[in-house]
């Protein structure tokens, strides 16, 4: 396996289980994914992409939006050191135009610290939706082909590939979800084409290594043909 792509569902409803505000259920969560860093390097993983904010996550209360900018911002700021140390490279995938301006500066200092390791490439997919980054693919190809720079003969699955956000990351092998809800929410419609698909029960802050090792065991076990 080189990547594994991560829906990190349930972070409020666990809150809420345990009697919580929302905002307990993301710090924690944050753990989760640190347990995740951790199973990928210790599994060889190269890839690791996460879902951690929405464009439809724009609906949320400002409280809130503004709680979790600043958790995935100063949280991976925070722990830098530890992530340089394991040879984590970080980047922001996502809508670069709803980054929120008093983040920016600390998303582009991640991600140029990091940008020399190659132990674990973790991608944040942020301000992001798959639909709004296919349209926005189309309009690059399109703009190419009416500048001149490509043919429309010339546009096939490298090219659309190499126009996505998340141009150079390879497509994920597994594709994994908590929570209890069976849909993939608009996150990597493209990529995950022939991506296998795990789908928890339990809420994100409560996934263990033990259980994550379990679903990479799982993905092992199956034989994939890819149609033949």
């Amino acid at each position: 396996m080189q990547h594994l792509a991560i829906i990190p569902d349930g972070n409020r409803r666990w809150a809420a289980k345990n009697k919580l505000q929302a905002i307990f259920g993301h710090r924690t969560g944050m753990e989760a994914v640190r347990t995740a860093i951790k199973v990928c390097i210790n599994n060889n993983i190269k890839y690791l992409s996460f879902y951690t904010f929405s464009l439809e996550n724009f609906r949320r209360s400002e409280e809130e939006k503004s709680y979790l900018f600043d958790l995935i911002a100063d949280g991976f700021k925070s722990r830098l050191s530890e992530l340089i140390s394991s040879g984590v490279r970080i980047r922001f995938i996502g809508d670069k135009n709803y980054f929120p301006e008093r983040i920016r500066g600390v998303i582009t200092d991640i991600e140029n610290e990091t940008q020399h390791l190659d132990v674990l490439n973790l991608s944040l997919l942020f301000c992001y939706g798959s639909r709004g980054e296919i349209v926005n693919t189309v309009k690059i190809l399109a703009q190419k082909v009416k500048d001149g720079i490509l043919s429309i003969e010339d546009i096939n699955e490298d090219t659309v590939s190499d126009s996505l956000w998340t141009a150079g990351l390879p497509d994920p092998d597994l594709v994994i979800r908590t929570s209890g809800i069976v849909r993939i929410s608009n996150f990597l419609l493209y990529q995950a084409a022939y991506s296998e698909f795990s789908f928890l029960n339990c809420y994100w802050p409560e996934v263990t290594s033990d259980i994550l090792e379990e679903c990479i065991a799982k993905f092992y076990d199956t034989q994939r043909n890819f149609g033949k």
